[in-house]
C-alpha cells in the first residue's frame, strides 16, 4: 500500500498552485483567473469541541475546515485565537482543493486550547512558545516538542529508542510484540506452545515536520528468524509543548489459517512494550491502573499503609497521593527498622476478556503466585508506573469495546519496569479467523446460489479468507515528571476514553458546499411534518446507539459494525444466518451516520460513525493480497462470504471522516484504491449470474454503472481533491468514465460498459439496453454524482444522471415510453426518493418533487403508521433484557435515513 507522505502532498500542490494551469473539465477557467470569492461560509469560523472540556490532558487535536469554491487561495494565512481574543498557535495545511485551484479543505493542529475558538482566514498563525522540531541527522530521527524528546529508529526492532523528559529518560526500547500459537486445540487444553515475534523497522518516513504537529511513519513486518508475519504500519503524532504523543498502530492479517484444521498461525497475544527505567525507593514507586470511569488502582511498589504499625499519617497520604516520602529515618522507627520484611508488588495485570468484565491481580515477581487485586466491568485502558523522579502513562482507546485486550507492568520491583499494552490478550483464546462452516456441499455455482436463496450467504470455497484484514489502534504515552496528581491522572484517563477533537460547525460544513450541495441542512422542526421526520431520525440513531450496547456488539474484529437484519421469531439479531449478519456498509449505514452529523454537529453520532469508519475502512476490506481493493458483502464474518466488491471497499464512507479530521491513516486507505479497477481482472462481480460469455480482458473489462463505478469514482475524486501523487490519473478517469457513461445509447440506464484499464474510458455500446438494478445508486451514487455534477461542467453527463433519478421512481409505462422497455421489478423506492428529489431541484420538474414526497410517505421502506417505538424483552424470551423495535432493519434504516435528510434538505419547503 502505498502511502502519501505529507511532503508528497505539499509538494504536488504547489506545484500545481504555482503553475496555475489545472484547468477544470472541457477547457473551464483556470486557477489563475479565479476569483477569491465572498462567499457565505469563507468568513471567520468558529470551532469547537465535540464534547466538553477542551484539549485536557492529550496532547493535541487536529480538525478540517471547508472552504467555499474560490474564496482562498494556497498561499493563505489562517490564525487561531480564544475566546478572549488571545492569540492560539496553530499549524496549517490544505487537504483538497477545488477544480480551480482555490483551497476546498484545509487542516489545523492545535496543541493548546480550550472553548470556542475563531479561525480567522488572512491573518499570520502565531507560533508555539515551545515548537516542534524534528532532527533526521544519523540513524535516528529526533523529535522535540519542548517538552519530551523521541528518539526513533530508522531499523532494527525498538520503534521509539527513548523517551526523555529533560535529561530524564522516562521510557525506552519502545517496540511491537506478537504471539503466534501454531496449534489451536479444540478439545482440553494440554500444552499449548507459542513463539515471540518481534516488530522489525523497514522504512521510517516523516509526514510532518511541525511547528506545532510532527508526525512520522514507521512500516514493517513482524519477525522470528526468516519468518515474517502482520505487517504494520504505526503513525507517531507530536504536539507542541505536549509531554504526550499519540500512536496509531495497523495491522494486516497474512497468516494461514484452514477451516477444519487445527495448525496455523493463530494470533496469541499482539501488543506494544516500553522499558520504564526506575530510579527511586520501591516506597516512592507508583502503581496506577484505570478502573471504571476515572477509577484508579493507586498503590505503591512497597506499601506502607495498613501495616500492623502505623508510619504515620502524614506518610500515608503522601503514598496515596504519589509524593516523596520523608525521610524514613522520620518515621515511626517500628516501621523503619522492618521495611525489608514488606513485599514489593512488581507484576501487575489488568485483563478484560469481554465487554463486561476485567480483573485485576498482582504479585511480588516471577515464580510466585497472583494475588486477585480486584476488578469490575469495563475498565478504562489506562495505566501509570514510575516514581517521584518520573514515570510514563500509557492508554489504549476502546479498550473494552475492543476486547479482549490487557495491560501488564512487570519488573516495579527491579531498576526496570516493562509496559505492555496487549491489543489482543495473551490470556484470551488465540485470534481464531477460520471460516465458520465446511461448504455444504456448495461446490459449484448452481449449489451456491441455492445456499443464498436459503440462508442468503453467497459461498463459495476459498474465499471465506481473512488474508488481507487489518485493523487500526490507538494509543497515548506521557512521560511524566513525577507521579501525576489524582485530577492529572483523570484527566489522562479521559483523554484514552475519549481523544478530544475540535470540530467546524454545521453551518461551515453546509456553507461551503461540499459533499453534495444542497443534500444536507440542519435539523427543522418548524412544522409537524418537519418535526415528526426528525423524531424518527433521532429515533432510528438512538436505536442502534442502544442495541450495539444491548447485543454487545464488541471486540476486536468486530466493533464498529452493526447487524443488518432481525429474527423476530428469536428475538435476535440474524447474527448466524448468512448474509443477515454483520452490515459491511450494506445500503450505506456509513453514508446515512455522517450525513446526520455533518447537519447536526451531534457528538455520540460522531463517535458512532468514527468506530464505523475505523471497522468497515480496515475489517471488511482486503489490503494485500489479489483481492487488495475489494470489500466482502455482508455475512457471519466480515470476510465470509465471496462477493468481493468495491461497493464494500467504496471511499465514499472514508472521506467524510478523513476531511473532518485529517486522519492519515484513512487517507492511506482512499489513496490505496486509486488504482482499484485492476480489481476487475482478477475477479468478475457477477461470474456466477452471467449468462453471456465473458473473460476479463484488459481492454474491454466488464464494469457495472451502479455500484461498481460509484467505488471507483469517489477513489479517483478524492486523490484529485487531495492533490495525490496520481492525481493527474485520478482526474483523467473521472473525466473520461464521465464522459463515456453520458454518451451510452441509455446513459446510466445502459448499467453496464466494457471499460479500457489503459485509456481510462467505457466503449460505447452498439444497442441500447436497459440495465437498471435496484441496488446501484445506493452505495453512494447519488451522493457522489450530486458532487461530480457541481464541480465538472459537462452536460451531457449531468443529463444522463437526471434521466435516471426521473425514470428509477417512474411508472413501467413511462420507463418504456422512454427507453423502449421497463425496467422491471424494483424496490427500494422509498430511498430512491431522494433522487427524485435532487432531480426536481436541478431540473424544476414540479412533478419529480411531488413524487419525491410521494415514494418517500407512502412506497416501501418505513411509513408513518410504523410503531417507531421499542417494546420490552426479557428473560426468557431473550438472553439479555432489553428493548426491540422488530420492524426495524439496517437496508430501510440507511435508506429512510439518506431519504429524510436529503428530502428535506432539498424539498423542505414543499412537503405535503
Amino acid at each position: 500500500m502505498s502511502p502519501i507522505p505529507r511532503r508528497s502532498l505539499l509538494k504536488a500542490a504547489a506545484v500545481a498552485g504555482a503553475a496555475a494551469q489545472v484547468s477544470w473539465a472541457l477547457g473551464t477557467q483556470n486557477a489563475a483567473a479565479a476569483p477569491r470569492a465572498e462567499a457565505a461560509g469563507a468568513d471567520p469560523v468558529t470551532l469547537d469541541w465535540l464534547e466538553d472540556g477542551g484539549l485536557g490532558a492529550a496532547p493535541g487535536s487536529t480538525v478540517g475546515v471547508p472552504w467555499p469554491k474560490g474564496a482562498h487561495q494556497e498561499d493563505q494565512t489562517f490564525a487561531l485565537t480564544d475566546a478572549d481574543g488571545r492569540s492560539v498557535p496553530v499549524q496549517s495545511w490544505p487537504i483538497a482543493y477545488w477544480p480551480d485551484g482555490s483551497l476546498k479543505w484545509t487542516a489545523h493542529a492545535v496543541s493548546s486550547g480550550s472553548g470556542e475558538l475563531t479561525l480567522t482566514p488572512g491573518a499570520p498563525a502565531a507560533s508555539p512558545g515551545r515548537k516542534v522540531t524534528v532532527d533526521e541527522r544519523g540513524g535516528t530521527v529526533d523529535i522535540s516538542t519542548g517538552v519530551i524528546t523521541a528518539r526513533i529508529g530508522k531499523s532494527g526492532a525498538t520503534l521509539v529508542k527513548s523517551v526523555r523528559r529533560g535529561s530524564t529518560e522516562i521510557a525506552r526500547d519502545g517496540r511491537l510484540v506478537l504471539l503466534r500459537q501454531p496449534e489451536y486445540e479444540d478439545g482440553d487444553q494440554t500444552t499449548v506452545r507459542t513463539e515471540r515475534f518481534d516488530g522489525a523497522v523497514s522504512e521510517v518516513t516523516v509526514e510532518q515536520e511541525g511547528p506545532v504537529r510532527a508526525v512520522v511513519r514507521i512500516d514493517g513486518k513482524h519477525r522470528k528468524g526468516h519468518r515474517e508475519l502482520l505487517p504494520f504500519s504505526i503513525r507517531l503524532y507530536f504536539y507542541a509543548g505536549a509531554d504526550s504523543f499519540r500512536m496509531v498502530h495497523t495491522i494486516t492479517y497474512d497468516g494461514k489459517q484452514e477451516p477444519g484444521k487445527a495448525s496455523g498461525d493463530f494470533i496469541r497475544g499482539l501488543g506494544v512494550r516500553f522499558t520504564v527505567p526506575l530510579r527511586d525507593a520501591s516506597y516512592d514507586r507508583h502503581i496506577r491502573l484505570g478502573g471504571e470511569g476515572t477509577g484508579l488502582l493507586r498503590e505503591a511498589v512497597k506499601g506502607i499503609t495498613g501495616l500492623r504499625r502505623d508510619p504515620g499519617a502524614a506518610v500515608q497520604a503522601a503514598q496515596f497521593a504519589g509524593e516523596k516520602l520523608p525521610d524514613p529515618a522520620t518515621w515511626d522507627q517500628r516501621v523503619t527498622t522492618r521495611l525489608q520484611y514488606i513485599p514489593e508488588w512488581g507484576d501487575y495485570t489488568l485483563s478484560q476478556l469481554s465487554a463486561d468484565g476485567f480483573t485485576l491481580r498482582k504479585r511480588t515477581k516471577k515464580g510466585y503466585g497472583w494475588i486477585g487485586a480486584g476488578g469490575g466491568r469495563r475498565a478504562s485502558g489506562f495505566g501509570y508506573v514510575g516514581g517521584v523522579t518520573g514515570g510514563l502513562s500509557f492508554g489504549l482507546r476502546d479498550f473494552w469495546e475492543k476486547h479482549p485486550a490487557q495491560l501488564d507492568i512487570r519488573g516495579a520491583h527491579t531498576d526496570e519496569a516493562e509496559v505492555t499494552l496487549w491489543l489482543w490478550s495473551p490470556e484470551a483464546q488465540p485470534m481464531d479467523l477460520r471460516f465458520y462452516h465446511d461448504g455444504m456441499g456448495q461446490d459449484a455455482f448452481p449449489e451456491q446460489l441455492e445456499g443464498l436463496n436459503i440462508t442468503y450467504e453467497d459461498y463459495e470455497p476459498g474465499f471465506g479468507t481473512p488474508y488481507g484484514i487489518s485493523r487500526t489502534s490507538e494509543l497515548l504515552f506521557w512521560a511524566n515528571e513525577s507521579t501525576p496528581s489524582a485530577e492529572k491522572l483523570a484527566e489522562q484517563v479521559e483523554a484514552v476514553r475519549v481523544l478530544p477533537q475540535l470540530a467546524a460547525p454545521p453551518k461551515q460544513l453546509i456553507g461551503a458546499g461540499v459533499f453534495g450541495k444542497g443534500l444536507f441542512a440542519e435539523p427543522d422542526r418548524s412544522t409537524p411534518a418537519k418535526a415528526k421526520i426528525e423524531d424518527h431520525l433521532d429515533f432510528l440513531f438512538t436505536y442502534y446507539k442502544d442495541q450495539v450496547e444491548q447485543r454487545r456488539w464488541y471486540g476486536f474484529w468486530d466493533y464498529g459494525d452493526i447487524m443488518h437484519t432481525y429474527d423476530t421469531v428469536r428475538h435476535q439479531w440474524r447474527y448466524d444466518v448468512g448474509g443477515y449478519a454483520w452490515d459491511n456498509s450494506e445500503l450505506s449505514p456509513d453514508l446515512w451516520l455522517w450525513y446526520a452529523y455533518l447537519r447536526s454537529g451531534r457528538a455520540d453520532i460522531f463517535r458512532f460513525a468514527e468506530a464505523m469508519t475505523r471497522h468497515t475502512g480496515e475489517v471488511d476490506v482486503y489490503h494485500i493480497g489479489k483481492w487488495a481493493g475489494l470489500g466482502t458483502r455482508h455475512g457471519v464474518q466480515h470476510f465470509a462470504d465471496s462477493a468481493k466488491q468495491q461497493r464494500i471497499a467504496n471511499t465514499t464512507y472514508r472521506r467524510y471522516y478523513y476531511f473532518l479530521t485529517a486522519d492519515e491513516r484513512v487517507g492511506d486507505l482512499m489513496h490505496a484504491n486509486v488504482d482499484s479497477d485492476e480489481t476487475f481482472l482478477v475477479l468478475d462481480p457477477i461470474r456466477k449470474i452471467r449468462t453471456e460469455p465473458y473473460t476479463p480482458d484488459r481492454n474491454a473489462l466488464s464494469i457495472g454503472f451502479g455500484t461498481d463505478w460509484s467505488g471507483l469514482v469517489s477513489a479517483w475524486l478524492t486523490e484529485w481533491e487531495r492533490k495525490g501523487p496520481k492525481w493527474e490519473k485520478a482526474r483523467a478517469r473521472v473525466l473520461s468514465t464521465m464522459e463515456t457513461i453520458a454518451a451510452q445509447p441509455n446513459g446510466f440506464v445502459q448499467g453496464t460498459g466494457l471499460y479500457d484499464l489503459d485509456t481510462g474510458r467505457f466503449a460505447i455500446a452498439d444497442e441500447p439496453v436497459v440495465g437498471v438494478s435496484h441496488l446501484s445508486a445506493v452505495f453512494g451514487l447519488g451522493e457522489l454524482c450530486a458532487e461530480l455534477i457541481d464541480l465538472v461542467d459537462m452536460p451531457e453527463f449531468n443529463e444522463a444522471y437526471y434521466d435516471y433519478c426521473r425514470y428509477f421512481n417512474a411508472s413501467r409505462t413511462e420507463q418504456a415510453a422512454r427507453y423502449g422497455s421497463h425496467f422491471g421489478s424494483l424496490i427500494l423506492f422509498q430511498g430512491h426518493s431522494r433522487l427524485d428529489a435532487y432531480a426536481a431541484v436541478r431540473t424544476g420538474d414540479e412533478k419529480l418533487a411531488k413524487r419525491a414526497w410521494e415514494k418517500f410517505y407512502d412506497s416501501d421502506g418505513y411509513k408513518e403508521s410504523a410503531p417507531w417505538r421499542t417494546e420490552e424483552v426479557s428473560g426468557p424470551t431473550a438472553l439479555v433484557a432489553g428493548r426491540e423495535a422488530a420492524w426495524v432493519s439496517t437496508n430501510d434504516t440507511a435508506l429512510y435515513g439518506l431519504a429524510a435528510i436529503e428530502n428535506l434538505a432539498l424539498l423542505g419547503d414543499r412537503m405535503p
